[in-house]
């Protein structure tokens, strides 16, 4: 039989271990994780995609399921009819790719950027808005902008960090023109 990609389950919040498991044992075995940064300093910083499963790849055949069954952590194969259900090679090099693009999302997306700084709103509804960076929100990727509206005013909005975008500051003057009205750095 061909070597093949499966879907493991694993005991709740066991798939670490379980991970460290299988590539003791030179199985070839991928984890959908992402990097968080919890609000807790105590907690995980790794946390599964797919909470109780990971995929292995292998040949059923050679290796027996009960090698798998019987494996600490583990609560068998993912079957249908008894029978263990291949995952299709496109299915989990798709999924590698999404992930490397989450965790691409998930890096510090503003770098350098403090409060008072200016940003452009690349994104949603307030796009092509200028604002001034306010805080980073605990434990998420979200952040507060004070938005300039009419009659003087800011609006303090969370939004997604990666729709935002520093805007750059030459000879002392914020560039492209700052916020409308103003002429120099924002408070």
């Amino acid at each position: 039989m061909p070597v093949h990609w499966y879907c493991l389950k694993t005991h709740p919040r066991k798939e670490d271990a379980l991970w460290n498991e299988l590539e003791a044992r030179n199985v070839e075995v991928f984890y959908p994780h992402v990097r968080v940064k919890p609000v807790n300093p105590r907690s995980r910083t790794i946390r599964p995609y797919f909470p109780g499963y990971l995929f292995v790849r292998l040949d059923l055949e050679r290796v027996g399921i009960s090698f798998l069954r019987w494996m600490p952590h583990t609560r068998g194969l993912v079957s249908f009819d008894s029978q263990p259900a291949a995952v299709p090679d496109a299915l989990v090099q798709a999924l590698k790719a999404k992930l490397e693009e989450v965790q691409m999302e998930r890096q510090d997306l503003l770098p350098g950027v403090k409060r008072g700084d200016l940003v452009q709103v690349d994104a949603g509804p307030f796009e092509g808005y200028l604002a001034v960076f306010d805080a980073r929100l605990p434990g998420t990727e979200r952040v507060r902008v004070l938005l300039k509206m009419l009659n003087d005013r800011n609006l303090s909005v969370e939004m997604v960090a990666n729709q935002l975008r520093m805007v750059k500051k030459e000879a002392g003057r914020w560039m492209p023109g700052g916020i409308p009205g103003e002429s120099k750095k924002p408070r």
